[in-house]
């Protein structure tokens, strides 16, 4: 299984922060976070303003938290992944045709971290970086797939498979996802073959 950097710390869970995530989320990601107030995301979640900030600093925060678990989530579902596919170029044909499957499912609207990074420009940011961390670990994680199948460069190997990823989740939004997914494996197929 390839070596990932470290996770961001487990957060306390409870009832009501798990309502307000879920909620902001879905909102966030639908909608826009710019375009979606706390207090919106509060009445939908049924959860009292003492309660939010209990449990976040306050929007800014409760972004953070989004990004960060959607971040955990696609670290997770690739070790998952890895656990049943031992081979670095089975592991990165599976990713491909997971984004793929990502965007030719109902209601996508492009990648989290790029609408995200898009409306929080400001590299200091904390959103803004909570962006650049999920980037970061998953340029890691693909240069170390490239390194293991023996690719001449494989830091630029991994990013070839970022750029096409980033093309397709703008393709599969705005043109035909189909066409979009099959691109990008065909192309992954390319990087691998080329290793």
């Amino acid at each position: 299984m390839p070596k990932t950097p470290e996770a961001p710390a487990p957060i306390r869970r409870s009832a009501a922060r798990d309502r307000l995530l879920a909620t902001a989320s879905r909102l966030f990601y639908s909608e826009g976070i710019r375009s979606v107030g706390v207090d919106r995301v509060m009445a939908e979640a049924d959860v009292a303003r003492g309660t939010f900030y209990r449990h976040f600093g306050g929007k800014d925060d409760l972004v953070r938290a989004y990004l960060e678990t959607t971040d955990q989530h696609i670290r997770d579902t690739i070790t998952a992944a890895a656990r049943e596919i031992p081979t670095p170029a089975g592991l990165l044909t599976a990713i491909a045709h997971g984004i793929g499957d990502e965007i030719c499912g109902p209601g996508f609207r492009g990648c989290p971290f790029i609408n995200a990074a898009a409306e929080y420009p400001d590299a200091t940011n904390m959103i803004h970086q909570a962006v650049l961390n999920h980037r970061a670990w998953f340029r890691e994680l693909l240069v170390d797939l490239f390194r293991q199948l023996g690719a001449a460069n494989p830091e630029r190997s991994a990013d070839s498979m970022i750029a096409l990823r980033d093309g397709t989740m703008i393709a599969g939004y705005l043109g035909d996802p189909r066409t979009a997914s099959t691109v990008l494996t065909h192309a992954t197929t390319a990087l691998i073959t080329a290793c």
